[in-house]
Order: structure tokens, then C-alpha cells, then sequence
């Protein structure tokens, strides 16, 4: 169980760094945000910009359930993380029908093997 939190926390910290850089104007708008922009426009930058802190709390609520920080409690814990997978499981779909190919092809394996590791640890922890 470690091993897949540490996992998703490996996951959760590129993709934190990844909307860093989109907020910071780098041209990987493709594979974020429907693709539509190489480089994101203001109102994106700042989705970025929000998403860091929620992959925060993600991580939070990680660690808690896979018994490796003591921080959320029960019941917010398992709420809260199955409220995770399926936000994750309809990322995926999202992800899937994007115009882009490249977030088709990078953003939707990414969300799904989050959501798997969300629920493998939901489910044994």
C-alpha cells in the first residue's frame, strides 16, 4: 500500500510541476485544458495556478488513508478520497474527448492510473 501512495504522490508532484510551467507561460498548453492553446491565456494560467494547492490536499488525503501522516479523519478521509476517484474517473472521460491528441494521449492514461491508485488505496487502507 506505501508503494502506490508514494506512487501517486510521485504522479501528483509532475503534475503540480506541469501546471506550474503552464502558469508560467511555457508552451505546453496542448496537453492541458482542452489543448487549445500552445500557450495558456491569462484565465487558464490561473486554473493552473489553482489546480497546485488541490493537488496538495490530493496528496493530503493520500498520505492519511494509506496511514502515512495523521492528518484527516474519519469519516472526511474515505469521503473525501472516493470523492477523489471519481473526479478522476471523469477527468479520464474528459481527457478522452479532447480535441487534442496530445492530452488524449498523455493526460488521459495519467488521470486513469491516478484514479487507480486513489482506489486501490481507498479499498485496502
Amino acid at each position: 500500500m506505501p508503494a502506490f501512495a508514494i506512487a501517486g504522490l510521485i504522479l501528483l508532484a509532475i503534475l503540480a510541476v506541469g501546471q506550474i510551467a503552464l502558469a508560467a507561460g511555457a508552451p505546453l498548453g496542448r496537453f492541458a485544458w482542452g489543448g487549445q492553446h500552445d500557450v495558456l491565456p491569462r484565465n487558464l494560467r490561473i486554473g493552473s495556478v489553482v489546480a497546485v494547492p488541490i493537488y496538495a490536499v490530493f496528496a493530503l488525503f493520500l498520505l492519511s488513508k494509506a496511514g502515512l501522516v495523521s492528518i484527516i479523519g474519519e469519516p472526511l478521509l474515505t469521503i473525501g478520497m472516493w470523492v477523489i476517484v471519481i473526479y478522476l474517473v471523469l477527468s479520464s472521460v474528459l481527457n478522452l474527448l479532447s480535441r487534442s491528441k496530445f492530452e488524449r494521449s498523455v493526460m488521459t492514461p495519467v488521470a486513469l492510473v491516478m484514479g487507480a491508485v486513489f482506489l486501490v488505496v481507498t479499498l485496502t487502507a
